[in-house]
């Protein structure tokens, strides 16, 4: 892709945004005081964390193929090395906030040793958080907080009082993204209607014995989401994860064919994908308490 712009560090992004660096490894940035720039750069790749809210439509948003489904008070997420194109961008001032921070900045802290739990930051572009007029108001108040204690001088409680800040903007976060899974249940109902149909299909077809077992990022592809999202979604519905779901239905597939005694639990294993057979029988009898041919003798 041509016309990238590669951000490295806190104070390259600074400096294109035309801001002061007050802290090397953190920056809040109100886009609204930013000098407007009709030639920045369409495509952006960031070295570090990354998140944006934009009040105002100032382009299409672009992650990879795809467009982000966007609106006014959105936050888009962005892990370090991910790389964000804005295409049919608008000539006006654009509005908003960004919060960018390194991952140096975690280092030794407990938000550094739990940010895999913030899934959002790998979701695709179509999973972005959506927020309600009050949950934008409790965004800007950190960015606010955050931005409070960035003007202040660096002192020995600045690193635990700025980390504690992007912890509790995070978990916010994290409890809108729950909200947004609730109120859309007919989506989220559909989605996992449309998982079991997959599982289904895959199993009655040869792809087992081509490709193996399905694999969470098989069935979230299929499925047009990312893993994280697809897994946070079946958490927060039945209480279980893909990997869960899956192996749920392949025992229930096994099941099924244990009652044709002309195969032998090794051909069943194999059509079901499984490179080992000795693999089968230990998963069969976590599952169902019984090894495959103890099962087979009481049917």
């Amino acid at each position: 892709m041509d016309n990238i712009e590669i951000y490295k560090t806190i104070d390259d992004y600074n400096k294109a945004m035309g801001v002061e660096t007050l802290h090397p490894l953190i920056s809040v940035i109100d886009f609204s005081k930013t000098p407007y720039n009709k030639d920045f750069s369409a495509g952006h790749s960031f070295d570090f964390y990354t998140v944006f809210l934009k009040d105002v439509k100032c382009g299409d948003i672009k992650y990879g193929r795809n467009y982000y489904d966007y609106q006014e008070g959105t936050l888009v997420f962005l892990a370090p090395h991910q790389t964000m194109t804005i295409e049919n961008r608008q000539p006006h001032q654009p509005k908003g906030w960004a919060l960018v921070f390194h991952p140096d900045l975690l280092k030794g802290t407990s938000l550094g040793r739990s940010m895999r739990e913030y899934t959002f930051f790998s979701y695709e572009i179509s999973e972005a958080l959506h927020l309600s007029e009050q949950e934008r108001e409790i965004i800007i108040e950190c960015f606010h907080n955050i931005q409070m204690e960035l003007n202040r001088s660096i002192d020995n409680h600045s690193q635990r009082l700025i980390v504690s800040n992007i912890e509790l903007f995070l978990n916010y976060c994290s409890r809108f993204y729950e909200r947004q899974f609730i109120i859309r249940k007919h989506v989220n109902t559909d989605i996992l209607s449309r998982f079991e149909n997959l599982l289904h299909t895959y199993f009655k077809s040869d792809l087992p014995q081509t490709i193996g077992l399905p694999s969470v990022k098989y069935c979230a592809d299929k499925l047009y989401l990312s893993p994280n999202y697809l897994g946070d979604l079946l958490k927060k519905e039945t209480g279980k994860s893909p990997q869960e779901h899956i192996q749920l239905h392949l025992i229930e597939v096994a099941k099924e064919r244990l009652y044709e005694k002309d195969k032998s639990v090794s051909q069943i294993a194999y059509e079901l994908g499984f490179e080992y057979p000795q693999y089968f029988s230990r998963l069969f009898k976590k599952c169902v308490g019984v090894t495959p041919n103890e099962y087979r003798a009481v049917v």
